[in-house]
């Protein structure tokens, strides 16, 4: 396996559109790094520069110790699973396995251990002499994993590969993928505009805006301390809540809304720096609890309760979402199961301590202190 490193990667297409710009990171040896962001934002085209279809219009892109700009795909040593299975439906899954070993010129003893290897971990065994039309979604995804595997390449490269699969599916896959990385060991970058899979798969995530990156970081940090206010409402469903308003000191830290209601804040969550300025505050809607919670009376000081308007409840099980509004903004909470507010009714809320966000309006970059 070989670690990739990029330094300051640009796609510019000949019309002048900017797809990718000044794009560095570098993706360790053995790592499982995702790249996420909404459609258009270049993802996919990191990704097929770092697979050579894509030329690189500026910086350097190195695969272990070489540096491949250009350099063709067929000697850069990587393997790239698609969205589309792209499996010879005349072929076997046998087959299907096999035929890039033999177009290399591979004895016919390594490509049958191969095949066999492969077939053994992704569960294939039973299904090699069947054809593509034969089999599910999710066995054709794993046969297109294993036509990469036998390879045996330096990187793996995967384009959202699970988008036409169910959602069950899907999640079954993840965590097969998950699995067959940590088998292996491989070095793998795995592109998705689904940020449930990139949460779940990354050890490392590159969230990606209009061809730039945002940040990069491990699954968590970037849930839990988003840099701006794009990623903070990119990663999270539901989304982030985002108010914006002027921080005051009104009987207690709150948040004063542009027309006019009021979002009474936890004491000590507030930098004193940021009194009498405008912001973006952020909350999680698991960071909006029921009011009447024994956390309000806590050590640190009672926490005030305000009542947005329900609109819409929706339960889902092991969970309720509900929708509500605050003067004019939408609000959405993640509340435990259990009696459900009426629609039309006043929810008592408070804000969770020490899980505030707040963004510059202008910029959106994140605010500390």
């Amino acid at each position: 396996m070989a670690a990739v490193q990029l330094e300051r990667v640009r796609k510019v297409y000949p019309d002048g559109f900017v797809a990718v710009e000044e794009a560095s990171f570098e993706v360790a040896d053995g790592e499982l790094l995702v790249l996420v962001g909404p459609s258009g934002c270049g993802k996919s085209t990191l990704l097929r520069m770092i697979a050579g279809l894509e030329a690189v219009s500026a910086g350097t892109l190195r695969i272990g110790e070489r540096v491949v700009n250009d350099m063709a795909p067929k000697d850069r040593d990587i393997a790239m699973v698609f969205q589309s299975y792209a499996l010879y439906p005349h072929m076997t899954v046998a087959e299907n396995l096999a035929f890039g070993l033999k177009l290399r010129g591979h004895d016919r003893a390594t490509v049958a251990a191969r095949v066999d290897d492969a077939a053994r971990l992704l569960e294939l065994e039973a299904l090699l002499q069947r054809r593509p039309a034969a089999l599910s979604g999710g066995q054709r995804q794993r046969v297109a994993l294993g036509r990469a595997l036998v390879r045996q390449p330096q990187v793996f490269l995967l384009d959202e590969p699970l988008s036409n699969l169910d959602a069950k599916l899907r999640m079954s896959m993840r965590v097969e993928i998950a699995r067959l990385h940590r088998r292996l060991g491989a070095t793998m970058v795995y592109v998705t505009h689904d940020q449930i899979e990139a949460m779940t798969l990354g050890q490392r995530i590159v969230v990606l805006d209009r061809g730039r990156i945002q940040q990069i970081d491990a699954p968590m940090a970037l849930y839990e301390r988003p840099a701006n206010l794009f990623v903070a409402t990119f990663l999270g469903s539901p989304a982030m809540n985002v108010l914006r308003g002027t921080l005051v000191r009104e009987d207690g830290p709150a948040l004063r809304l542009d027309e006019g209601a009021r979002l009474p804040l936890p004491a000590g969550d507030v930098p004193e720096a940021r009194f009498g300025t405008r912001v973006d505050l952020g909350i999680r809607p698991e960071h909006l609890l029921r009011g009447g919670d024994g956390e309000a009376d806590a050590t640190e000081g009672h926490v005030e309760v305000f009542a947005p308007a329900v609109d819409v409840v929706e339960p889902v099980g092991n969970e309720v979402f509900v929708n509500m509004t605050l003067g004019t903004h939408a609000l959405v909470a993640r509340l435990p199961p259990g009696e459900l507010p009426e629609p039309g009714t006043a929810l008592p809320l408070r804000a969770a301590r020490g899980r505030l966000h707040f963004f510059d309006p202008e910029s959106g970059r994140r605010l500390d202190g």
